[in-house]
């Protein structure tokens, strides 16, 4: 594997690292500028990286492999850059974009955030970098603004339309806390999370399956609940509460109104999770998660078989309660298990999984970790 002296002939400035992310529930509701309860993951991006003052970009992942993408820095448009470069390139692109006096780099990608798996392995791409330009530009923005503008390099330059949750999980999550996060003004709680003194565990079950958001699916989903907001009245679906629910489904077209129920459930979901990690019980976290996933398969539609065999199979194997996380069509199941268990869930839903044909999921147990930050 090219070290980033056998790729640049010199050596790199420092070295940053962003975090992958799993989140507890609260999903599809950052578009909507609800409620989102992520924890961030120990797998990260890491990033070696050193300036340039010629204008070029250059670009090299271990994972992608291939030779070094070279870029100009000012001809960066959305839509320009393709694949896996698209996400470093689109946050350099909305840095300068924001007025931010940036010019080219080195960087040599690495990273342990499986690709595809509903782990955020996009936001961890660009959190990196932007901390790392963030550092040696000397720009001193917060984690916030970060965020914000590696969301704007996802939706504008690469074309996700994905909401902030993702970003801010990665720029701003702390170890043994979730982040509740209130997407609508970015107002954020570090919540304490020690699974490890309940005696409880958190699985990630990765069915294999891989899901591409930039397919339309996701975005025919935002543009749902965007025409429900609108036809409704409101700025956006977090400003309908559970009283006012029925009512409100009642003058939707049929086609929307799951959307709407979903999102209105799932914010109240995140704050009853919210309740019960201030009170201690995380053990109650179970059978929200499992009504999360009963929400998002049935009414919101983004499961598919595979998840949905990984969370019925982990409920049957004891689990607390077990839903997909990420945007869906595929991705990662999340089971909350007694910690002496784990083991016992992860093989009986490898076990279901080669029953019914499918590849055997990629099972990792997430503790909650550091957002971004310097390694060096």
């Amino acid at each position: 594997m090219s070290t980033f002296t056998e790729l640049y002939h010199r050596a790199p400035e420092g070295e940053w690292a962003a975090p992958g992310r799993v989140n507890l529930i609260g999903e599809h509701t950052d578009y909507n500028l609800g409620f989102v309860l992520p924890i961030a993951l120990p797998q990260t991006t890491r990033v070696q990286a050193a300036r340039r003052t010629d204008g070029l970009l250059r670009l090299w992942s271990a994972q992608g492999g291939g030779p070094v993408t070279e870029l100009r820095v000012d001809e960066l448009a959305p839509g320009s850059v393709a694949g896996w470069a698209g996400y470093p390139a689109g946050v350099v692109w909305a840095l300068r974009d924001a007025g931010h006096p940036v010019g080219g780099a080195d960087i040599r990608l690495d990273s342990d955030v499986p690709s595809g798996a509903g782990l955020s392995s996009s936001a961890a791409l660009e959190c990196a970098v932007a901390a790392a330009y963030d550092d040696l530009y000397r720009l001193g923005l917060s984690a916030p603004e970060l965020a914000l503008l590696a969301q704007r390099a996802e939706n504008a330059f690469v074309g996700v339309p994905c909401g902030i949750m993702d970003q801010m999980a990665s720029m701003c999550c702390r170890p043994g806390a979730a982040l509740f996060l209130d997407s609508r003004n970015l107002t954020v709680r570090q919540v304490p999370v020690d699974l490890g003194a309940a005696g409880l565990a958190l699985l990630v079950l990765d069915t294999r399956v891989k899901h591409d958001l930039g397919d339309g699916a996701y975005a025919a989903l935002r543009a749902g609940c965007e025409k429900a907001a609108a036809l409704l009245g409101l700025p956006a679906l977090r400003s309908l509460d559970a009283a006012g629910l029925p009512v409100a489904l009642e003058r939707l077209p049929d086609d929307l109104r799951p959307l709407v129920r979903h999102v209105v459930s799932e914010n109240a979901r995140v704050e009853a999770a919210v309740a019960a990690l201030d009170a201690g019980d995380l053990a109650a976290l179970g059978p929200i998660l499992t009504a999360g996933h009963a929400s998002l398969r049935d009414d919101y539609r983004v499961s598919c078989p595979e998840t949905d065999l990984a969370v019925d199979a982990a409920l049957a194997a004891g689990a607390h309660g077990a839903r997909m996380t990420g945007g869906g069509f595929g991705g990662s199941v999340i089971a909350l298990v007694d910690a002496d268990a784990a083991e016992h869930v992860a093989a009986a839903v490898t076990a279901a999984f080669r029953a019914a044909g499918h590849t055997e999921p990629r099972t990792l147990t997430a503790v909650p970790a550091e957002g971004a930050r310097r390694l060096r």
